[in-house]
């Protein structure tokens, strides 16, 4: 694996390249992105890879890609523009991208913008709230994870996110008349360690969730988009926002196994079934060529 860093005036993005350039199997570098997960949640998926070139990168202000601009916000517009300077520092040509949640978000704003960046796209459960029919409900869902966070802590607002992202179907009424979850219920502490700056758990990334995707753009780019679901979340939340983008770009989404992070390992204590999920990407992406 090689590191490099691509330093422009608003950030310093780092991005890790696993395997020769230019490729040695002649097709494209598999290009892995998350949002807001860095580089390392890619190492069990990039693992079932090796015959490919893959690579991975810290979106800005995560991980090691540090910030000038004086901003604290994720925005997919200005996320899409950071893949377009890493791919182009590439320099080898179009390529192949899984990316996933916010990254998945990422990368269809760089479809849009960018059309000849990327051959084929596998957009894994973007979490974008305007495609879903309660998507007022969602919002004031998105909101009470937050409010939790600011009120208590990381421990009450990661339960609070739990709750709203493993609800089966719509927003309802019943939804909103759970009572807060307790953290200790998901071995969490609850003790306030202070912070409010969590991109997940705060409104920094709510320009990710609300972002409303440029179907003419994506329909006409030449670019393949495959809207991806984990067989386990098709009624959940990113389930259901997958599920609405397919249609919008007038396709099935394409089933995966496992859940959100159906392809991670043992990196963050929830894991998918990596193997099973890479076999399937690979399907997906050798049917695409």
């Amino acid at each position: 694996m090689t590191t490099k860093v691509l330093e422009t005036p608003e950030v310093d993005l780092v991005y890790d390249i696993h395997g020769p350039l230019p490729t040695a199997d002649g097709r494209p570098p598999l290009v892995m992105i998350g949002q807001p997960m860095d580089a390392s949640g890619f190492g069990t998926l990039a693992s079932h890879f090796p015959d490919r070139t893959v690579v991975t990168y810290d979106p800005r202000g995560l991980g090691r890609s540090t910030r000038k601009d004086g901003r604290v916000d994720h925005a997919p517009g200005i996320q899409a523009a950071d893949v377009h300077a890493v791919l182009e520092a590439l320099g080898a040509g179009p390529v192949e991208m899984f990316a996933s949640s916010g990254g998945a978000v990422t990368a269809l704003a760089l479809v849009g913008a960018y059309p000849d960046d990327v051959t084929t796209l596998v957009a894994h459960e973007p979490p974008l709230i305007p495609v879903l029919p309660d998507a007022q409900a969602a919002e004031r869902a998105r909101a009470g994870v937050r409010d939790a966070y600011e009120d208590k802590g990381s421990g009450a607002g990661m339960a609070a996110f739990i709750m709203m992202t493993s609800w089966q179907g719509e927003f309802t009424d019943d939804y909103f008349a759970q009572p807060a979850p307790d953290p200790a219920e998901f071995g969490m502490s609850t003790k306030d360690d202070g912070s409010r700056d969590d991109p997940l758990l705060s409104d920094r990334s709510w320009a990710v969730s609300s972002y409303r995707p440029d179907v003419d753009a994506l329909t006409e780019a030449r670019t393949r988009v495959v809207i991806a679901v984990g067989e386990e979340s098709l009624n959940t939340f990113t389930g259901r926002t997958s599920v609405a983008t397919a249609e919008l770009l007038r396709q099935q989404p394409t089933v995966f196994p496992s859940h959100h992070g159906g392809f991670v390992g043992g990196e963050f204590g929830y894991a998918g079934q990596p193997e099973a999920f890479a076999r399937k990407l690979r399907e997906v992406l050798t049917d695409a060529s």
